[in-house]
C-alpha cells in the first residue's frame, strides 16, 4: 500500500489525494508528528528533508513535492490519466497549477493566519481581510478564462488541472470568498465537488477545521511555528502583514524553510 505523509488541510496534499483516489489508489494516510514544533523525524523526515507535506513512500521509493508526486503517480498508474493528451493542454495544466500553487495558496494560507491562529483581529484583520478578497476574485477571473466554455480545465474530462484548482475554490468557499454559483467557475465547483475524490477529500478538510481553533494558544506560546516560505512571506508583507512577520519572528513562532540535515 502507498503511504502518503499528508494534512488534511493542505492543498498540496489534497491534490494527491484527489488523483491517487481518481486511479483507485489505496493510501495510507498518515498526519507526521512534530511537523509544526520542528520536531519532524522518522521515516517522514527521511522521506522530505524539507519536512513538508506531502511526502510518499511507495515500497522503496520516497517522493517529497506534490507536483513531482502527481508525476510520479500519473507514470505509474497511467489509467485513468489525469493528465492531458496534448502538449498544449499539458502546458496550460501547468500553468494553472503554478498559479494556484503560488499565488492562490498564499491567499488562502494568509486568511488562515488570521481566522485560525488569530496573528491579526479588529481593524488590521478586516484590512487583511478585505485586500485578500480582492484578489482572490482577480485569480477567479483568471481561472474562469482558463476554463472558458469547457466542463473541464483540460480537454473533455475531469484531470490533473481540475485537481489543481478545486482545493484552493473549496477553501475559498470556507473564507467566504467563492464564486457566484451561478458564474461559470461556481457551476465548475460544484461538478468537481459531485466526485467521490473531491468530496471525500474535501470532507476530511472541513472535519479537520475544528481541530485548528486551538492550534491559536499553542501558538502563541512558541510550541508551533508557521512556515513563511517564499510566496507566502511576500503576501503577507505586501498584504498590511509586515508587523505580523516581526511579531511572529520576536515570539518564535514563525519559521521558514528547514536546512537539509
Amino acid at each position: 500500500m502507498v503511504i502518503l505523509y499528508e494534512h488534511p488541510l493542505s492543498p498540496y496534499a489534497q491534490k494527491v489525494k484527489i488523483s491517487a483516489r481518481e486511479k483507485n489508489l489505496d493510501l495510507d494516510l498518515r498526519t507526521p508528528d512534530g511537523i509544526g514544533a520542528g520536531g519532524a523525524k522518522g521515516e517522514f523526515a527521511a522521506a522530505n528533508p524539507r519536512a513538508e507535506v506531502p511526502a510518499l513512500i511507495d515500497g522503496d521509493t520516497r517522493i517529497f513535492d506534490s507536483t513531482i508526486i502527481l508525476e510520479y503517480l500519473e507514470d505509474k498508474f497511467p489509467s485513468p490519466a489525469m493528465r492531458p493528451a496534448t502538449p498544449e493542454a499539458r502546458a496550460k495544466m501547468r500553468m494553472i497549477e503554478e498559479v494556484c500553487d503560488t499565488h492562490y495558496e498564499a491567499i488562502n494560507w494568509g486568511l488562515g493566519e488570521i481566522a485560525y491562529f488569530r496573528r491579526a483581529t479588529g481593524d488590521k484583520a478586516a484590512q487583511i481581510q478585505e485586500h485578500a478578497s480582492e484578489q482572490t476574485a482577480k485569480i477567479q477571473s483568471w481561472l474562469t478564462k482558463q476554463l472558458g466554455n469547457g466542463d473541464w480545465f483540460a480537454d473533455r474530462a475531469f484531470g490533473w488541472g481540475d485537481l489543481s484548482v478545486v482545493p484552493y475554490v473549496n477553501a475559498s468557499v470556507g473564507f467566504g470568498n467563492g464564486p457566484d454559483e451561478g458564474s461559470p467557475l461556481g457551476k465548475w465547483l460544484a461538478r468537481a465537488n459531485e466526485r467521490p475524490s473531491v468530496a471525500r477529500t474535501a470532507q476530511e478538510a472541513l472535519d479537520s477545521v475544528a481541530g485548528m481553533q486551538q492550534v491559536a494558544d499553542i501558538l502563541e506560546q512558541g510550541l508551533f511555528k508557521r512556515e513563511y516560505r517564499d510566496h507566502r512571506l511576500e503576501w503577507m508583507m505586501k498584504t498590511g502583514g509586515p508587523e505580523i512577520v516581526l511579531d511572529g519572528l520576536k515570539k518564535n513562532n514563525i519559521r521558514f524553510s528547514y536546512e537539509f540535515e
